[in-house]
């Protein structure tokens, strides 16, 4: 998927309006972002959403925050939680969604200027996507769409998309250097060398922390990215993107609470502190398009990624080896490559204003995926060892009418075509799948959008979605290598205090999903699951209250069950997330923020549950009253989890076995979330 739609709200002007309509490609500029053009007349407007849930999530609602994790920034999209998983901070996180626990991110779209993130037939999991290259410093906004609505969106949207829209240029280059507990250190460095017909942007990130554990987690990352955009024309523009990520680290993985309780276990203590792993991912982007004195335009983008991963955990400890343990390793090489063209054209249908585009999108991963056991990361033996080789093709249309001044009609098709191949590289493997096999699946989205009334639209939405299974279960007999997702969204956006003032949103949802084979990839086996249906609430409120004072806020609930009425385990029920900032005077910006994560089943008849958690971070930003010679400098505190409460990121509930036991113990395994923890530091903009 390479193609993504701008979100915001539109301002219905009959006529006119009609010109915005369209999904534009997310290149590094679109020249129908700001101004629509019709003949004579210049509007300038935000481009209107096709949903109610659909929005864009600017900067500043962000750049406060502590940025540790570019994951935290997930936290300020309605109901959307992300918590660090077991085998450490490097890893992608886990994600909640729309009832979903999506793990690393099999029911999320993740997007980097519309390059995939989500990786398929992963070593770790289906749809793995580790957010951890990004810069937060770099991004401009979030692209949020939930639901699977638009025909421009192919894997993993299931419950909804995200994409990291980066800038072009900054108008002041930055160097930042912060420190806190835990010997956690930052680094910074972005600035634009040019800023007009060829427009550049550079970054450089360095991080590294122990964490609050009692084996230090020693994680490092490493990050870069160059971007560069210019127009040859009046009428095109190019944009080429390239980025690096290396990061290694050491975890504590999940403990058992009965450990813990028994006081034979520290909180921030470790079962296998061999636990770990490192990665390296370079990634390179092209995104091109020309706009035609028809009123059309083409688009043409294509991407390639490299990657390299490692991962040595232990979740059961002594269950299955009681002499050398259950490390398991998990190895993944692949290249990626895919791209996206298309043509998309304004005009009149049947004398309606309307905008047709039609495109096709290509995707190939070459993976070399392996499963094997470890001792303290020294290699034991191989579980299953794979080639793969994974391609999918997905031509699609989209159709955009306004056929009155308060209403607008959108939909389209997708198709989606895959082919799955899989060699077997250990005939002495306990798992060895391998084989060949095609699928495929047709994909309807209809949106219906009236309004606005008194500054009020509303929304209903029918989209059909879907999320690939693993290659190594899509090649199994009878297997179902397609998921298909149903989602269903009525909804109502709307500001009564006007253009500039609070906005609040409401939607009310639903997602069924196809029965499915899910591939384990921690124990190379696959595991059937029935259909599930899940259905939920989102109220939201975001906007300047006054000058100083900008709030976000929401609240989220859902139920989510298999379709015999069994719950769906680490489903999330209610969620909620509140932030205040203010400007102050005298340079002083200040951000309150809190996150709300509630019980959830951690087994299918709910006997046990995951506790819920509040976690409350604050923020602060000042402009020294020091004059340089070029530049200001700005001082800056983190406070995370200032109430020092103890909860529990990723949590789960399994059979483990202790060394000292003689049988193995069902028990809750918890990841423990971080204590109160300060950090500060200083930011010159230049």
């Amino acid at each position: 998927m390479f193609r993504l739609q701008l979100a915001g709200r539109g301002v219905v002007m009959p006529g006119v309006l009609w010109m915005a309509l369209s999904s534009a490609v997310v290149h590094a500029h679109d020249p129908d972002e700001t101004v629509l053009e019709v003949p004579e007349v210049s509007v300038i407007a935000e481009r209107p959403a096709a949903s109610s849930s659909q929005q864009f999530i600017p900067d500043k609602e962000y750049l406060l925050q502590p940025q540790g994790r570019p994951a935290q920034v997930l936290r300020l999209i309605p109901g959307f939680i992300a918590v660090e998983h077991s085998g450490g901070a490097g890893k992608a996180d886990q994600y909640f969604l729309r009832g979903f626990d999506a793990d690393h991110g099999t029911d999320v779209a993740f997007f980097s200027d519309g390059m995939p993130i989500n990786f398929r037939s992963h070593a770790h999991g289906q749809g793995y996507a580790d957010l951890n290259f990004i810069i937060p410093e770099t991004i401009e906004g979030l692209d949020v769409y939930k639901g699977a609505y638009l025909p421009e969106f192919g894997d993993f949207d299931t419950a909804g998309a995200v994409n990291f829209r980066t800038r072009e240029v900054v108008k002041e280059g930055l160097v930042q250097a912060a420190g806190g507990q835990f010997d956690t250190q930052r680094y910074i460095l972005m600035f634009s060398p040019t800023k007009d017909k060829v427009r550049t942007l550079f970054a450089g990130e360095g991080y590294y922390t122990n964490g609050p554990f009692q084996n230090d987690n020693r994680y490092f990352r490493a990050n870069l990215l160059g971007k560069m955009t210019t127009n040859f024309t009046s009428r095109d523009e190019l944009s080429v993107t390239g980025t690096f990520h290396k990061a290694q680290w050491n975890a504590s993985g999940e403990i058992p609470l009965r450990a813990v309780d028994d006081g034979t276990l520290d909180r921030f203590g470790a079962i296998d502190p061999s636990e770990g792993g490192k990665t390296l991912r370079t990634t390179g982007k092209l995104n091109y398009h020309y706009d035609t004195p028809s009123r059309g335009q083409f688009f043409v983008n294509a991407y390639a990624q490299y990657y390299k991963f490692d991962l040595y955990t232990n979740f059961t400890y002594f269950l299955n080896d009681p002499v050398n343990g259950d490390g398991i390793q998990q190895h993944d090489t692949r290249v990626m490559y895919g791209g996206d063209l298309g043509y998309k054209q304004r005009g009149e249908l049947l004398g309606i204003p309307s905008i047709g585009t039609i495109g096709l999108q290509t995707r190939v991963d070459n993976i070399h995926a392996r499963l094997g056991t470890q001792v303290a990361r020294n290699p034991l033996g191989t579980t299953t060892d794979s080639d793969i080789l994974e391609a999918s093709y997905a031509p699609y249309l989209k159709a955009e009418l306004q056929p009155l001044s308060w209403m607008r009609v959108n939909g389209g098709v997708r198709a989606e075509m895959f082919t799955f191949d899989v060699r077997n590289r250990c005939e002495t493997c306990a798992e060895q799948p391998a084989g060949r096999t095609t699928s495929g699946l047709v994909l309807p989205k209809a949106n219906l959008i009236l309004g606005p009334w008194v500054r009020t639209e509303l929304f209903a939405n029918y989209g059909e979605g879907y999320h690939s299974n693993d290659a190594r279960s899509a090649v199994a007999p009878g297997s179902s290598p397609l998921a298909r997702a149903r989602t269903y969204e009525v909804g109502l956006r709307s500001k009564p205090w006007g253009e500039e003032g609070i906005e609040l949103i409401a939607t009310l949802w639903a997602i069924d999903l196809k029965s499915e084979l899910v591939f384990v990839g921690d124990e190379g086996t696959t595991e059937s699951r029935g259909p599930t249906r899940r259905r939920g609430v989102e109220a939201a409120v975001r906007g300047q209250v006054w000058g100083p004072l900008y709030v976000n806020g929401s609240i989220t609930w859902s139920k989510a069950e298999f379709t015999n009425g069994d719950a769906i385990p680490l489903a999330p029920e209610l969620t909620a997330y509140g932030a205040v900032l203010l400007q102050w005077p005298e340079g002083l910006r200040s951000q309150i923020q809190a996150t709300y994560l509630g019980v959830r089943p951690l087994v299918e008849d709910r006997s046990v549950k995951a506790p819920s958690w509040v976690d409350i971070d604050l923020s602060e930003r000042y402009i020294l009253p020091v004059k340089l010679p070029h530049g200001r400098l700005e001082a800056f505190l983190f406070v995370q989890n200032i109430l020092n409460t103890k909860w529990e990121q990723a949590t789960f509930y399994f059979e483990s076995r202790l060394r000292n036991e003689a049988n193995g113990v069902n028990d809750i395994h918890f990841v423990p979330g971080n204590p109160r923890f300060f950090m500060g530091g200083l930011a010159w903009y230049f």
